[in-house]
């Protein structure tokens, strides 16, 4: 590859980092980018060097987001470490899963959660008047984490929005709450799939390190004007990116 195709993957990079810090959904950005300027390169090595940017940068983004919002530790490093090992579980069985049997329902889902964004505009909005105990809230994080993290490792588009929907649709989170707990999930998602992709020896390191960087720079940007904006901003943002991620989606499948 040439400079100019290292720029392209670069700014690739930092545009993921910053819709991953708000939504989620980078992934989508970075991966049809790689096998563009890279025509030749093998999917595992392409998603083992999409998860080194992506820890980077949410990593970077739980830091940002730490600063100003409070976070249920004792929950969600758990749960961080429970995705870790469902991600690495999920890397695991691309090999053995037709990963385009995946595509339709992950289109579906993605449509339901567009439209129950739009009819129910209060979701994410505010927090809810009676929190959920914690009981509650220790379930729904680690099925969340178990189940989204072990997609995360499979296939990947739209894992911290799914997040963030889970958060904030059943436990009443508003949606820059509910974004800062999905990137701690998220982080441990990316750890685990990466330990996977490193070991197994699917990683371009010297590209996915300077990946990283971009993203990180994108992750801070993205969290930060997350946090300056609000939950009507992310709720937009949230919107705009799971249509895109629909017909990114559909393009890959039936175009």
């Amino acid at each position: 590859m040439g400079i100019g195709d290292w720029m392209v993957l670069l700014a690739a990079a930092m545009a993921a980092g910053w819709v991953d810090a708000v939504v989620g959904g980078g992934g989508l950005i970075i991966l049809p980018t790689l096998f563009v300027v890279a025509p030749g390169i093998a999917p595992p090595t392409a998603l083992g060097t999409n998860k080194l940017a992506a820890v980077a940068g949410t990593g970077a983004a739980v830091a940002t987001f730490a600063r100003k919002v409070p976070m249920h530790w004792r929950i969600l490093l758990p749960a961080a470490v429970l995705a870790a090992a469902a991600a690495a579980l999920g890397a695991a069985a691309v090999s053995l899963i037709d990963r385009a049997l995946f595509i339709p329902i992950v289109m579906v889902v993605l449509v339901g959660v567009a439209v129950f964004v739009t009819l129910r505009p209060s979701i994410g909005m505010t927090l809810a008047t009676h929190p959920p105990t914690r009981r509650k809230t220790v379930l729904t994080v680690a099925l969340a984490a178990g189940l989204i993290g072990c997609y995360d490792g499979l296939l990947g588009p739209g894992t911290g929005t799914f997040l963030i929907i889970t958060f904030a649709s059943l436990l009443g989170t508003e949606f820059v709450r509910a974004a800062a707990m999905a990137k701690v999930i998220n982080c441990g998602s990316n750890v685990g799939a990466l330990i996977f992709f490193g070991a197994t020896g699917h990683i371009l390191w010297a590209l996915g390190a300077a990946m990283a960087v971009a993203n990180v720079l994108g992750a801070v940007a993205g969290s930060r004007m997350a946090l300056r904006k609000g939950a009507e901003f992310v709720r937009i943002v949230l919107l705009v990116v799971v249509i895109g991620m629909v017909i990114r989606l559909g393009w890959q499948q039936f175009g």
